[in-house]
Order: structure tokens, then C-alpha cells, then sequence
């Protein structure tokens, strides 16, 4: 594994919003323009500015784009946040597509209101990408997880532990995608992906991992530490 490098956080725009952003200020400009020379009263301009404006502002945040770095040491048994939300589950399951046994599942629910980059929640290697088409059931629901459209990421620790974790979709959420590509090294600090609109991702670890996160705690993308391994 190469060394990771630690630089100062930065803060921009994601790039899968750039069509999205633009056409968006594009319509708010045009409108605006219109109902200021159409109407002699400026409230129905107020009006569109501050409806609009809110829901762009809104849509601003979904899109940002996050350059964050974990200040830690030793990464090696530490697994991150993969995305902004809320932690929604920590239970043991019966993974039976890959692991085909019992494993440590803790899923976090992204919001509209919570940044949708997704990033690599361990160091390691890219074992397999798999993307599949699915319902769009409510994110936090428990068949969201097989049901769902989904992208699974296989990681292999430098230890050999293999970590999955999977993008869903949600309700919303119609495009899952995913940057990892099969053989690539792979770095905490990295993105892993972006989920548009409300979504979910879950992190499959072995038995026995610490825990380090609780139900409903607010997660920060590869700031907080959400498990260790044995």
C-alpha cells in the first residue's frame, strides 16, 4: 500500500451535479427576469426568488463535494463513515450472495439535507464491483438492502479481511455511481461513489468487529469511525 498523504480539507462542488446546477440557474435567472418586467409589483418576483432560491440552495448542498482527510495514523483496522446520514442499522445478518454466513451490518441513511458523496470505509484492494437493478422501496426499510437497486463494492483489507459495502437507492434516488473499478488499490479518504437524491449505504464486517458508532448517531463521510476490526 503507498502512503497516504494528508493535506488540508477542501470544499467544492461534485461534478455529477454540474448539468443539474446549471440548468437550475439558468431557469431561476430566466424567470426572474421575467416576472420582474412583466409585473409592476416586485412581489411576485420576491415570491419566486425566495421559493426558488431556498430549493437551489438546497439542491447547492445536496451536490457538495467534501475533500476530507482522517486524521489517524494507522489505518489498518479502522473502518469510516462512508457517507453523511444517520446510522439506521447494527445487527447481525446472514449474508448468503458473497459471504454466505452471519456478518456485522451497520447501514447509514443519507437525507436530501446530507452531502451524497460516498467514500471507501476501509484501505485495501477493490475485489469485485457488481451493480444491481432493483426496487426503489424507502432506503431505511430492511429489504431495501437486496431489493433495492444496488452497487456492491468488495474490499480487501491488507490483513486479507474482505469488507462489502453497498450503495442503495432509495424511494428517490434513481442513479447509483460508482468510481471503484475491480484490481484498483483503494484508500480511506478516496470517493467510492455518489448516490443522487435520499439513499443509504451499508458496510458488511466479520463477527467480532468493535462497534463504534450507536442507533440514530449522526455520521460525518470518512471522519467518523464507525467500527475496528479484530
Amino acid at each position: 500500500m503507498g502512503k497516504r498523504i494528508r493535506k488540508l480539507k477542501k470544499q467544492r462542488l461534485h461534478s455529477e451535479g454540474n448539468d443539474t446546477l446549471t440548468l437550475g440557474l439558468i431557469f431561476i435567472v430566466a424567470m426572474a427576469a421575467l416576472l420582474w418586467h412583466c409585473f409592476s409589483s416586485p412581489i411576485p418576483f420576491w415570491i419566486f426568488i425566495v421559493i426558488f432560491g431556498s430549493v437551489y440552495g438546497i439542491v447547492l448542498n445536496f451536490y457538495r463535494c467534501p475533500i476530507r482527510y482522517l486524521d489517524v495514523d494507522d489505518t489498518s483496522k479502522i473502518v469510516v463513515a462512508p457517507a453523511d446520514g444517520k446510522v439506521v442499522v447494527i445487527e447481525e445478518v446472514e449474508e448468503n450472495e458473497y459471504f454466505h454466513d452471519k456478518r456485522l451490518m451497520i447501514s447509514i441513511f443519507m437525507s436530501l439535507f446530507n452531502v451524497h458523496a460516498n467514500w471507501f470505509p476501509v484501505d485495501g484492494k477493490v475485489k469485485s464491483v457488481c451493480h444491481h437493478d432493483g426496487n426503489y422501496h424507502k432506503a431505511w426499510l430492511p429489504k431495501a438492502s437486496e431489493e433495492n437497486e444496488r452497487a456492491d463494492v468488495m474490499i480487501t483489507t491488507p490483513d486479507g479481511v474482505d469488507i462489502l459495502c453497498r450503495q442503495i437507492a432509495g424511494a428517490v434516488a434513481r442513479r447509483i455511481v460508482t468510481y471503484a473499478k475491480e484490481g484498483e488499490e483503494c484508500y480511506i479518504d478516496e470517493h467510492l461513489g455518489f448516490i443522487k437524491l435520499g439513499s443509504r449505504v451499508d458496510v458488511f464486517l466479520p463477527l467480532g468487529s468493535e462497534v463504534c458508532v450507536k442507533m440514530g448517531q449522526s455520521t460525518t463521510g470518512d471522519q467518523t469511525i464507525i467500527a475496528k476490526l479484530k
